[in-house]
């Protein structure tokens, strides 16, 4: 049986972690603190409390993994913290699994391209944020030791959608002039990636777009909500906020993810929308 360790078992490595124990592997996950790891006590693979920038936390719990996902979360933070969660995390990782494949969740805001152009895994990752760079760097001290790096898209899913709690809030609007392509990946999707990589055993040194298929205009995604709940549309306005990790236009390919054999259950924001997302009752936070 193949062991896996969930190095981070927030809302997308919780649901990666059952999926691969319903596939039959021996899964064993990390959340950052106890308190995370008391609440996922339940599960039907053990969870500890370990946090990964930590040195000697990670070698007290190093046991042998065939692989190891690295998809800790830092909830918003800064460049600090960025740092400490990624790549000490990486570089502590790296240390203590040498032999096992080891899969980098990092981010499609690694592609600063701002013109609406398609952009694949070959395409120039430069961001202009000190987050971005950070991921960057990491995703090269992965590369270097033969890891696999995996850029999600937004991520959402039941109970989270950055763009549904904006609008909702009233807090959305649409700026006609600067109207960005947004590209997304469901919560689900994503975990049956991470499944499909390591089944497949696809190499080391390897970059993946995780995303779904349909890159949309933001005001697209408003208008289509505005007439989902019949509401009004969002006011036209500039838009005043600064993405955390810069601002950007492009559209993400998923055909080098899609030519293993990878398919998402929810190809566009609207189908996702109506069978996963807005029957939720609770939005929270990206």
């Amino acid at each position: 049986m193949k062991r896996i360790l969930i190095a981070g078992c927030g809302y997308v490595g919780e649901a990666t972690a059952q999926l691969f124990h319903d596939a039959g592997w021996e899964v064993e996950g990390w959340t950052a603190s106890a308190e995370s790891a008391a609440k996922l006590s339940g599960k039907s693979y053990p969870v500890a409390a370990v946090d990964m920038a930590e040195r000697d936390q990670v070698f007290a719990h190093a046991t042998n993994f065939h692989s190891v996902i690295h998809c800790a979360s830092t909830r918003g933070g800064g460049v600090d913290l960025y740092e400490r969660v990624y790549r000490q995390g990486a570089r502590n990782l790296l240390e203590a699994f040498a032999r096992s494949t080891i899969v980098f969740a990092s981010s499609t805001s690694v592609y600063a391209q701002k013109n609406g152009e398609w952009v694949t895994e070959e395409s120039a990752a430069e961001p202009q944020h000190e987050t971005g760079k950070i991921l960057r760097k990491t995703e090269n001290l992965l590369l270097a030791h033969g890891g696999i790096v995996a850029r999600f898209a937004g991520i959402y899913g039941p109970g989270r959608s950055a763009l549904l709690k904006r609008f909702l809030d009233g807090d959305a609007t649409i700026d006609t002039e600067n109207d960005r392509f947004v590209n997304q990946v469901h919560r689900d999707d994503i975990a049956a990636a991470l499944l499909l990589l390591l089944d497949r055993n696809v190499g080391p040194g390897q970059i993946y777009n995780v995303v779904d298929d349909e890159p949309i205009r933001q005001s697209e995604c408003y208008r289509w909500l505005a007439g989902r709940l019949n509401r009004l549309a969002p006011p036209l306005a500039r838009s005043t906020s600064e993405p955390k990790r810069g601002r950007s236009n492009k559209r993400v390919s998923n055909a080098k993810l899609r030519r293993l054999g990878w398919a998402p259950r929810y190809p566009t924001f609207a189908e996702a929308m109506e069978k996963s997302v807005l029957p939720s009752s609770q939005i929270l936070t990206s």
